[in-house]
């Protein structure tokens, strides 16, 4: 028998989760609902250019997603010139994929347009406190993640920096951020040159709640993560094995706790207090 909408959304997921919600009948755009969850990380790209007015265009698209409060505090920056390019490229040798995209964008958030409404009015900014910050990131973030499946649904690859966050100070100069304005991620973004690879998730078990957070039987759920993980998708090297050694087996958890064994960005709340912010 064919494929149904409801069986490959159930297929797909149960490949990301290790199982899948018992729907008993395919919801509206099912097959939309699979794309996405079936989606890839793509860090190879084609040689080919991508249209600005598309990338435009999905900018766009990005921006429509829900803003707290309609404050609207999320930019993006398209880098296109060369020079531009190269002053961020350089500060990620560690990140290949970034020299590799044929556009690369920088999403901010954006608390300096709230602060000028106040004083363009002579009124005081009253919520100067660590919201203020928070409801700009978490702004960007949707913007990030809504630019992603938009550019998924146009037959686009895109792959997020987070490592920009290792140099907020030299990114905000390279982009001229004003105070009150600070990178949250980079993108690159391109038309892929495979389909991608499917990085298993933990279980639902662990990450849906029911009324409560839940943590009962969390070791156990996340060593059968990791042996599920690595039967599909095995690490190809183990880090940092001078310090740790070979662990065998060499799973997810292994793999985060010695990659965040490393002091990371820990300048980053100074660089945040340095545009302005005031974190209390």
């Amino acid at each position: 028998m064919p494929e149904t909408l409801l069986d490959r959304l159930k297929s797909v997921l149960t490949a990301r989760f290790g199982a899948a919600p018992a729907l008993a009948e395919a919801p509206a755009n099912a097959g939309v609902l699979a794309d996405m969850a079936n989606r890839r990380v793509m860090r190879r790209y084609l040689d080919k250019p991508v249209d600005p007015a598309l990338v435009e265009a999905l900018c766009a698209v990005a921006l429509s997603a829900p803003t707290k409060s309609d404050l609207q505090q999320a930019d993006i920056v398209i880098v296109s010139d060369a020079a531009q390019r190269a002053k961020l490229e350089a500060l990620l040798p560690e990140n290949p994929w970034v020299k590799a995209a044929p556009v690369f964008l920088v999403f901010c958030g954006n608390n300096r347009r709230h602060r000028l409404l106040f004083e363009w009015r002579g009124r005081p900014f009253v919520n100067d406190h660590l919201d203020a910050f928070f409801n700009a990131a978490v702004d960007s973030g949707i913007v990030l993640a809504t630019f992603v499946a938009a550019a998924d649904r146009a037959g686009l690859g895109s792959c997020p920096i987070s490592a920009i966050r290792n140099h907020a100070a030299q990114v905000s100069d390279i982009l001229g951020l004003p105070d009150h304005v600070f990178p949250v991620a980079g993108l690159g973004v391109g038309w892929p040159s495979f389909e991608g690879v499917m990085s298993p998730r933990l279980g639902l078990d662990v990450t849906i709640h029911r009324d409560r957070y839940d943590e009962t039987g969390l070791r156990e759920k996340v060593a059968a993560y990791d042996s599920r993980r690595d039967a599909v998708q095995p690490y190809r090297t183990q880090r940092y094995p001078e310090r740790f050694g070979e662990a065998t087996p060499y799973g997810w958890s292994e793999d985060k706790a010695r990659q965040y064994s490393v002091p990371e960005r820990a300048d980053f709340g100074a660089f945040v207090r340095g545009k302005g912010f005031r974190l209390d």
